[in-house]
């Protein structure tokens, strides 16, 4: 008998084929994926908190928030802390009491008496000082159901627990009395968002396997929160204005799909949303200040709706690499490490052609998440031999001199492209070519 090989998403991820009929039965005999049960045994669900790491944002969840949906979690389960990390690292008051505000609404909202959180880094401290330092411990340790600890700390927080390594990091790491699981050829911040965590976040969850990637839909809704980074404090006084766009990243119409005054200026504040767009459409979000210049922020076309979009303005860093007449300011942003001394395992991050992820700029060991592009020596000439020595000492942050020629108005358009590691398209975003004078460009690509 012929057995006709049908590729499913959890067989992509894992690298090889796998007939329908052979995945369900290995699943439910156990053999696939550290003997998951079958779909139809899931055990209850309970609503998910994300707490991010150091100088991170709610932006970190973003994929997998998407792909709990797509198994069957409501957009209102999912929440995440947007927190101080810089305070954090030596006080933990606030973020404390933020957790214990989001794990109250989310109990009052779905009607559960316990939820399921998950940490990533410096969240992982943060998370085993909030359910073992205090008076409250018991009680908060009671508020969880289960908890995730994503390649940080390795001490045992007291309850039901999944620590996560990440394969390209330190060796051996183990955490006591948790389940633990390693990552293969992956690195630390994308152990946070890849597709292969999540199949461990959910086996670990529910008990079986996820029957989906991030599901494609038509109509669309967009909501999320514009901060000032790293402090996440909401940007108050600032409006979002959400332009569609055309494929040259040039705004299609002549008012904004929505404009949104920011009121809230707390941490964690900053709210938007949420807005009705379509799938497959760019949008352009303008965060708008009085007195200061305007940060154009890019995402890819988004596939479903997005409920964890953080629009992230910097202004010490925007003061930094702004001002430059003639050219633009950029800073590309991926929530998976970009790679340039890697071989074949390479990104590529390509700017009108140059591609600047090299070696040099993002070794390995940078983990660089965020590169800044800008006219560093205010020459007009582009210098890549070595990285900028403000930036490159930020966590996650690299920087280099490149001169992208820019107007005001603008009157050409600058393509940004990135190869990805592991195969898949090449993906481009055209942008004008706004000036540094008066406004910035932000990059969002996606993780998956």
């Amino acid at each position: 008998m012929r057995i006709r090989i049908r590729t499913t998403w959890l067989a992509r991820i894992l690298g090889r084929a796998v007939p329908r009929v052979l995945l369900a039965a290995l699943a439910g005999g156990g053999l696939l994926l550290s003997a998951a049960p079958a779909a139809h045994a899931l055990t209850s669900k309970h609503p998910i908190l994300f707490v991010h790491g150091i100088e991170g944002s709610g932006a970190q969840f973003e994929s997998q928030a998407m792909r709990f949906e797509s198994n069957g979690y409501a957009a209102s389960w999912i929440d995440e802390v947007d927190y101080n990390s810089t305070r954090a690292v030596g006080d933990k008051s606030e973020v404390d009491q933020q957790i214990d505000e989001a794990i109250a609404a989310l109990k009052q909202l779905t009607g559960k008496s316990q939820v399921d959180v998950v940490a990533h880094s410096l969240g992982t401290s943060v998370m085993y000082d909030y359910l073992t330092n205090g008076e409250m411990a018991a009680q908060r340790r009671a508020n969880v159901a289960h908890y995730i600890n994503v390649d940080g700390q390795n001490q045992n927080p007291g309850v039901p627990t999944l620590a996560v390594w990440a394969g390209r990091g330190t060796p051996g790491r183990n955490m006591e009395g948790a389940q633990n699981v390693t990552i293969p050829d992956q690195t630390h911040v994308q152990t946070a968002t890849s597709a292969e965590s999540f199949i461990e976040y959910f086996k670990f969850l529910r008990g079986g396997l996820p029957q989906h990637d991030i599901v494609p839909q038509k109509r669309i809704t967009l909501a999320g929160k514009a901060l000032n980074f790293p402090q996440n404090a909401g940007l108050a006084g600032a409006s979002v204005q959400i332009w569609p766009l055309d494929a040259n990243g040039v705004r299609a119409t002549t008012t904004p799909l929505a404009s949104i005054a920011i009121s809230d200026g707390s941490t964690g504040g900053g709210a938007w949303g949420p807005v009705a767009a379509n799938a497959g459409q760019r949008y352009e979000f303008a965060l708008v200040q009085t007195g200061l210049p305007t940060l154009h922020i890019y995402y890819e076309p988004f596939v479903r709706s997005d409920y964890t979009l953080r629009l992230l303005a910097s202004p010490a860093i925007e003061e930094y690499v702004g001002d430059r007449p003639g050219s633009v300011s950029a800073v590309m942003i991926r929530y998976k490490e970009l790679w340039g001394d890697q071989g074949a395992e390479n990104d590529q991050l390509l700017i009108n052609g140059l591609n600047v992820c090299t070696e040099v700029l993002c070794p390995i060991s940078k983990q660089v998440n965020a590169f800044f592009a800008f006219d560093r020596n205010r020459d007009g000439q582009t210098d890549l031999s070595e990285p900028d020595p403000v930036l490159s000492q930020l966590p996650f942050i690299q920087g280099a001199d490149v001169f992208i020629p820019a107007s005001s108005p603008p009157n050409a358009t600058v393509s940004f492209q990135l190869i990805s590691r592991g195969g898949g398209p090449e993906r481009t975003l055209n942008v004008p070519n706004w000036e540094a004078t008066a406004d910035g460009v932000t990059i969002q690509w996606n993780d998956f």
